[in-house]
């Protein structure tokens, strides 16, 4: 999260000796349920006060005011110092955008970024919002960062190779005639925000890691509608596409197991 590029670094071939957050116990599983409903519940609010002249300050308050009435509190203040309770970017940025005093405007394509922490545990959870009067590009765009996770998720069982779900979400941004910015990651997550592995959007041979049962991630395809390089902002936080052109993030917080991934974070 710290500034270029990082939703995570990028990995090659993660070690078979890295703990990564698994869930072992019911304690466990309750706790991460907890806290992506709190994630959910955050985001549901935020999205519905997306509207032409609320500031990201004033939405970022919003998310604020919700983890504070779960006795949540914001995983970015608390392992990054981040300078705010949520991240919220706008049209070409696409992770990390610090709130403050920009009004949302028509047509903006907004993201919301929710990340808090409750009782130890934490989960993640992004989804871009699209400010009448939509544009075709603009909802193309969202529909992709979406269809790109399902596809990616549908792919999440014990003993699957994690570069299968990178090559999922980079076939249908290509299908759809998008970019995945391959600066950015997903990663794994629970008890910090960035644990291993992580979980790239495309795939790459080099990367050996299987995904094993109770495992928690978090699958987020980042992409841009015509170029896959970020550059970093002067706040030393935001992150955008490198060309300027139009963003959008879908994530969701998810536990590997037998059958379907339970998904935390999604209603």
């Amino acid at each position: 999260m710290p500034s270029v590029a990082a939703a995570v670094p990028r990995a090659t071939n993660e070690k078979a000796e890295i703990a990564f957050m698994s869930v072992e116990s019911e304690k466990d599983l309750a706790a991460l349920r907890r806290v992506g409903r709190v994630t959910r519940l955050t985001l549901e609010r935020m999205r519905a006060s997306v509207r032409p002249g609320i500031t990201t300050a004033e939405l970022d308050d919003i998310g604020r005011s919700v983890m504070e009435e779960h006795g949540a509190r914001s995983a970015p203040r608390l392992f990054y110092r981040f300078p705010g309770w949520t991240c919220i970017s706008i049209n070409d940025q696409v992770v990390h955008g610090v709130p403050g005093s920009r009004v949302i405007r028509e047509g903006d394509l907004v993201t919301l970024d929710a990340t808090p922490e409750l009782d130890g545990y934490v989960a993640d959870a992004a989804i871009t919002v699209a400010v009448p009067p939509v544009s075709p590009l603009a909802r193309a765009l969202c529909e992709c960062a979406e269809a790109a996770f399902y596809k990616a998720a549908a792919l999440a069982r014990p003993g699957a190779p994690l570069s299968l779900l990178g090559g999922a979400v980079e076939r249908e941004v290509k299908r759809r005639g998008f970019r995945v910015l391959r600066e950015l990651s997903g990663h794994g997550t629970g008890r910090r925000i960035h644990e291993p592995p992580s979980v790239l959007n495309y795939h790459d041979a080099r990367v050996r890691t299987r995904l094993t049962d109770g495992l928690v991630i978090a699958l987020e395809p980042l992409i841009a509608a015509t170029t896959s390089r970020t550059r970093a902002l002067p706040d030393g936080w935001t992150v955008s596409s490198e060309d300027g052109s139009l963003t959008a993030h879908f994530e969701h917080t998810l536990v590997v197991r037998r059958g379907e991934p339970l998904l935390l974070t999604a209603a």
